[in-house]
């Protein structure tokens, strides 16, 4: 048997760009064969710009919302939801996928915006999870550097061939893991990333094992 996830998700309820209340998404991707997804909402300037911008811990309860209302929607089902980020440090070009943490790790952390590379890549591990560069060749990303990740998002569903293609070179040239992700924002987005694995994943453990281990098939729908 085959299991389906979603590593790249953003919610109407947190991410300024994103327009799919928390509850249709599980119900879009269930309907789509889907498994579990990970929500990986911005933790940016973008989500904090009106909500203490230059202390975003101060609203760590308004980000973990959807996830906690998801945990209460998907209870007694099969359906995993696993918490992630899609951060962003202060003036900075580029963006970090975070996987594995949990609520702690985000009730702890601090600013994350103000940290750099070094300092994410050391306080994720010690959490016992891994850092991946978000679409690494999108047209507005300037910062690529291969030391403070784990991994590369090789296909991302808003991404062109082109800019795919050339983070799975990327990665491949620096020996990353690799992952995949529609980088769901619309309804229109669904199904197009993600991976399959014979084995399901229940728990950030799970995940971090199978991205660890490659054993999984990228999901690559254009």
């Amino acid at each position: 048997m085959s299991y389906k996830y979603e590593l790249h998700c953003h919610t109407a309820s947190v991410s300024m760009c994103g327009k799919v209340e928390p509850e249709r998404i599980v119900d879009l991707h269930r309907e789509h064969g889907y498994n579990g997804i990970v929500l990986t909402d911005h933790y940016s300037e973008l989500t904090f710009y009106k909500r203490h911008l230059f202390a975003p811990q101060k609203e760590t309860e308004f980000f973990l919302a959807p996830y906690r209302r998801l945990l209460e929607y998907c209870e007694g089902t099969d359906f995993t939801v696993l918490l992630g980020v899609e951060l962003r440090f202060y003036a900075h070009a580029a963006d970090f996928l975070i996987y594995g943490i949990d609520e702690d790790f985000l009730h702890n952390c601090g600013n994350m915006m103000l940290w750099n590379g070094i300092k994410l890549l050391h306080k994720v591990h010690e959490a016992g999870g891994l850092v991946f560069q978000a679409h690494p060749f999108r047209g507005y990303i300037l910062g690529r550097n291969h030391l403070v990740i784990d991994g590369v998002e090789v296909f991302n569903g808003k991404n062109s061939r082109e800019a795919n293609e050339k983070a799975r070179v990327w990665a491949q040239k620096y020996g990353k893991l690799v992952s995949s992700g529609s980088d769901f924002h619309r309804e229109e987005h669904i199904g197009k990333g993600g991976i399959i694995t014979e084995t399901p994943i229940k728990t950030n453990s799970d995940l971090v094992n199978i991205l660890k281990s490659g054993d999984f098939r990228l999901i690559e729908n254009y």
